[in-house]
């Protein structure tokens, strides 16, 4: 018997995916317990156009993202920090100082958890870091740090 998924079951399938299982197991679990339902024209019709709008969906705001991580490529970031007089900083320069200058002189909100600095800053200068905007979309970038 044909199902479709209507969420990820262990060692059977996806959610949105159409399996072939045996009628007693789609009739007694999982169309009961609403995990699956008959996969007849109607509900396949209505399954493929919904994939399809959740592909056009996500094009969409994948654009974006790479608009976005274009915008923080193309922008030189620049992080104040007190300093000594040999141009080493007080501490070092953390992902939540680099995401606030970000969002400050670009306008791209970046979750501080998803920025990596590729080395410590304890100095000033020019320094890499990667911002993962999606799961698909990272930009690499190098920030400044300079003295305040």
């Amino acid at each position: 018997m044909e199902i479709i998924l209507l969420e990820n079951i262990d060692n059977l399938g996806y959610k949105n995916e159409i399996v072939d299982v045996k009628p007693g197991f789609a009739r007694n679990y999982l169309i009961p317990n609403k995990k699956a339902k008959i996969a007849d024209k109607t509900n396949k019709k209505a399954l493929e156009e919904m994939l399809r709008q959740q592909k056009l969906k996500l094009e969409k705001e994948m654009a974006g993202y790479e608009a976005q991580a274009e915008k923080i490529r193309n922008t030189e970031i620049t992080v104040g920090a007190k300093t000594g007089t040999s141009g080493k900083i007080f501490g070092s320069i953390t992902n939540v100082q680099l995401a606030e200058a970000i969002r400050e002189q670009t306008g791209v909100q970046v979750d501080r958890k998803k920025i990596i600095i590729k080395e410590e800053v304890k100095t000033t200068g020019k320094f890499e870091a990667q911002a993962e905007l999606h799961k698909d979309v990272k930009a690499d970038f190098v920030f400044k740090v300079v003295a305040e």
